[in-house]
C-alpha cells in the first residue's frame, strides 16, 4: 500500500498548544493508516542541554505532559530525547511505535520539554496507508469515538 509522510516542528514554549494536527479523516473512513516510522531531530542539535517527549495520539489533547503511559488507548507513538551539550555532546533517542494500531481519524503530534531549552523539536513520520473493509472501518470509527467520549 501507498506510504505517506508527514515531517514538521513543534514548539514546547507554546504549552498546550505545542502540538499538530494531521488531517486524515474521510468521509466514509474506507482509509486507515499504520505509522511505520517515526524519528525526532532537535532544532538545535549539539547546541543546549535538553530532554524531552514526544508522542503521537488518536486525539487531541487538552494538556500536554512529558508522562508517558503505554496504556493509554489513544497514544500511537511515544519518543524519548536527552542531548548533551559541550565538547563532548551526546544525543539519545528512544522510539516506540505501536504498528498494529490502525486508525482512520486525525492524529496529533506533542511535545513537551522535560528540562533545557531546546523547546522546538522536529519530527518525521510515515504512514501505510491501508483499506479497510465495511467492518474493519466501523471498528476504526467506534475506538475513536468511544476516545473521544473517555477524553472528554
Amino acid at each position: 500500500m501507498p506510504i505517506k509522510s508527514f515531517r514538521g516542528m513543534i514548539d514546547s514554549s507554546l504549552g498546550n498548544d505545542a502540538q499538530d494536527t494531521i488531517s486524515l479523516h474521510t468521509n466514509d473512513g474506507s482509509v486507515g493508516y499504520r505509522i511505520i516510522k517515526m524519528q525526532i531531530f532537535p532544532n538545535q542539535p549539539g547546541a543546549v542541554d535538553t530532554e524531552g517527549t514526544v508522542k503521537i495520539f488518536k486525539i487531541a489533547q487538552t494538556a500536554i505532559d512529558a508522562l508517558v503511559d503505554f496504556s493509554d488507548q489513544t497514544l500511537l507513538a511515544a519518543a524519548y530525547y536527552t542531548q548533551n551539550d559541550g565538547p563532548n555532546t551526546t544525543a539519545n533517542t528512544i522510539i516506540s511505535i505501536f504498528d498494529n494500531e490502525i486508525f482512520n481519524q486525525d492524529i496529533t503530534i506533542v511535545y513537551d520539554e522535560i528540562s533545557g531549552t531546546q523547546q522546538k523539536m522536529n519530527y518525521y513520520i510515515e504512514l501505510e496507508q491501508v483499506s479497510l473493509d465495511l467492518t474493519e472501518n466501523t471498528v476504526a470509527t467506534l475506538k475513536d469515538i468511544r476516545n473521544i467520549k473517555s477524553n472528554e
